[in-house]
Formats: C-alpha cells, sequence, structure tokens
C-alpha cells in the first residue's frame, strides 16, 4: 500500500513539470525589418539605377541605402541590398534578359566605375566591402 501511495505521489509531482507555468509568462517580442522598395516587384536596371540615384554612400548601410552594383563575394544583392547566404535574402524578380541590353547595362556600368559617386570608396558606410 506504502509503495502505491508513494508512486502515485512521484506520478503526480513529476507530471507537473510538463504543466504550464502559472506566473512569470515569457512575453511576446516584435521583431521588425523594413524590405527595399522594390522587393517583390521586377528588379531590373531601371529600379537598380534608381536605388542607385538614392544611395548615399556616407550614410550606414540599409536596405533603403545600398549600392544595388555592389558585389560581395561575386554575388549581388537582393532588392533590399541583402546578399545571398544572409538571413532575410529573397529571390529578386528579374526581367528577361538578351545580348542587346547585356551590351547597354555594360556600357552604363563602365561609365559608373569611371565616376564613381563621393564617399564611394571602400570602408565606407554605405558600403558592403
Amino acid at each position: 500500500m506504502f509503495s502505491k501511495t508513494l508512486a502515485i505521489i512521484a506520478l503526480a509531482t513529476s507530471a507537473s513539470a510538463f504543466a504550464p507555468t502559472q506566473f512569470g509568462g515569457r512575453a511576446a517580442t516584435r521583431m521588425f525589418f523594413e524590405f527595399g522598395e522594390y522587393d517583390g516587384k521586377m528588379w531590373d536596371n531601371a529600379a537598380k539605377n534608381d536605388v542607385y540615384n538614392k544611395w548615399d554612400p556616407n550614410q550606414p548601410r540599409s536596405t533603403l541605402n545600398f549600392n544595388p552594383f555592389e558585389t560581395f563575394e561575386g554575388n549581388s544583392p537582393d532588392a533590399s541590398g541583402i546578399y545571398p547566404g544572409e538571413p532575410r535574402y529573397k529571390d529578386p524578380i528579374r526581367p528577361d534578359m538578351n545580348f542587346q541590353v547585356m551590351m547597354a547595362e555594360r556600357a552604363e556600368a563602365e561609365e559608373r566605375a569611371a565616376n564613381p559617386k563621393p564617399g564611394d570608396v571602400p570602408g565606407a558606410p554605405g558600403c558592403k566591402n
């Protein structure tokens, strides 16, 4: 009889380990993340130029202030300035491409490289590299 009573008490006390607590409930945390202006939209050269024109290399890098033409470890950023492999990366919606468009974008890229924005240097607050 004594062993049955002891077993029931042990069972009842161990079951309380799995019961929800009555006090000190965990508060929910709210995480806010602002995606870029072109998130979920076409991420074509016109959109990249728009983001580039708004980019200030002297301000801290963010999802709304980044160089869309900057590469990091061989990768280009998404529409929020996030690179593949980083948390919250989204594969952007890309346009159809052809050789003529690629050559026009290449000429534009060479012009941009020849005339960088003031403050666009490695280690600047608005740069990844």
